[in-house]
């Protein structure tokens, strides 16, 4: 389906997108480079059973994240069921006592529960014994520097950082000011550990946040990294010895990372990273076609054409309920699975508010595949991520634009010129 306004948005975005297929082949060679380094071969794809002892593809697959994302170690697992998980696994570090300090203000729904901050689990940091504070972000939404120097002193053990918006206005945090806050907590506290939620933020940009002095990273393979092949789990990369606490965290206490069967999905994991940065480069078109679309149509939207990208997320504010219930219902519509589902706002585990999902997607969840989501609160701001085509999202928009025609005028009346 093609509309007049999405074919004259595609020529707009034509110069805004070199910039991003530059850094898709350069994260392609990274990888592909990292398979050639820990050498990457059909014995690799062998399944395993029970404890996994000395599981070659566990190994490589591990080794080839390191590689990377420039870690010292990796622990790459079906068993880490979201990126929540592998997050909170990092934060499990702490120890009742010791404190934890977010310098990109309130972190994502389900983490503020993880950490206490919400909800009453007899599981979170707070409740057993760990100190927690936040750094609230300037109002650009940008990394307040100098209250981040203040806030981290020397008994500070963790400070953590969202590169993603989560549901929030925010801009993303891009690596440049992933480093400079990198600097500012070392002249603080030189032996605080640095830990980086990375989650929709692999492969946006040439440089990851271990490469910008972080300590630690995380994140879901059913975003960015999977590239939409990964069934399930989670990656943590950084400094060994926290990448094998982590792993003693997910099994036990000695036996740490060297156990753990990969079901025999080894195979799907090494394809799906290797395909990771070009399916990020086609999420990253859909999502400035959908910044360009949406722009011309009125909205605000975050961010815009010609903003940096440091994640995969476009945000698009919507005047009301009706108007982002339609664009979700849209993209329902256009989904290969479950489009004659309507989504509808429900309680989600780990959120305050009712969220709307439309994600009509091969893996249950997956935000690298085309979907849309948002909690139902003011101000209305749908989030969409995603796409494992350029064309299925151009497809996807147009039929957002079909639904959106029903409650809003002006939309309509676009339409029907054409």
């Amino acid at each position: 389906m093609t509309m007049r306004i999405i074919e004259e948005a595609r020529r707009r975005i034509a110069e805004p997108y070199q910039e991003t297929e530059r850094i898709a082949i350069l994260n392609q060679e990274k990888v592909l480079k990292a398979f050639h380094k820990e050498r990457v071969s059909s014995d690799c794809f062998s399944e395993s059973t029970g404890y996994a002892y000395h599981d070659l593809g566990r190994q490589t697959l591990e080794a080839v994240y390191a590689n990377v994302f420039k870690g010292e170690a990796a622990l790459v697992r079906p068993q880490i069921s979201s990126g929540t998980h592998a997050i909170s696994i990092c934060l499990s570090l702490l120890e009742p006592g010791e404190e934890l300090v977010s310098i990109s203000g309130a972190p994502y729904d389900t983490l503020q529960m993880v950490i206490g901050v919400k909800g009453q689990s007899k599981r979170s940091l707070v409740t057993r014994g760990v100190k927690y504070r936040e750094v609230p972000l300037k109002a650009d939404g940008t990394l307040d520097f100098e209250a981040i120097a203040q806030a981290v002193t020397p008994n500070t053990r963790m400070v953590t950082l969202q590169r993603s918006r989560g549901y929030s206005w925010r801009p993303p945090i891009d690596i440049a000011h992933i480093s400079e806050a990198v600097e500012v907590v070392r002249k603080s506290n030189p032996n605080c550990i640095f830990f980086v939620d990375n989650c929709y933020g692999e492969f946006v940009e040439p440089y990851e946040p271990l490469e910008a002095g972080a300590d630690l990273i995380a994140g879901s393979l059913i975003k960015n990294p999977g590239g939409s092949l990964a069934v399930s789990g989670g990656y943590i990369v950084g400094r060994e010895d926290l990448v094998e606490l982590c792993a003693e965290i997910l099994t036990a206490p000695h036996l740490g990372g060297r156990i753990g069967s990969t079901f025999g999905l080894t195979r799907q994991l090494l394809h799906g990273l290797f395909l990771a940065p070009h399916i990020v480069g086609e999420a990253l078109y859909g999502a400035l076609l959908a910044a360009e679309v949406f722009t011309q149509l009125g909205y605000e939207t975050s961010p815009g054409t010609h903003d940096k990208r440091t994640d995969i997320v476009q945000a698009i504010r919507f005047p009301n309920k009706e108007e982002l219930l339609a664009f979700c219902r849209g993209i329902q519509m256009a989904a290969p699975v479950d489009a004659h589902y309507l989504p509808i706002p429900s309680d989600m585990p780990g959120y305050d508010d009712q969220v709307v999902m439309a994600g009509g997607t091969f893996i249950q969840g997956s935000s690298i595949e085309l979907s849309a989501d948002a909690p139902i609160r003011e101000p209305y701001i749908g989030y969409l991520q995603g796409g494992m085509s350029r064309q299925h999202v151009q497809i996807g928009l147009a039929y957002a634009l079909q639904a959106l025609a029903e409650v809003n005028q002006h939309i309509k009346t676009l339409i029907e010129e054409e």
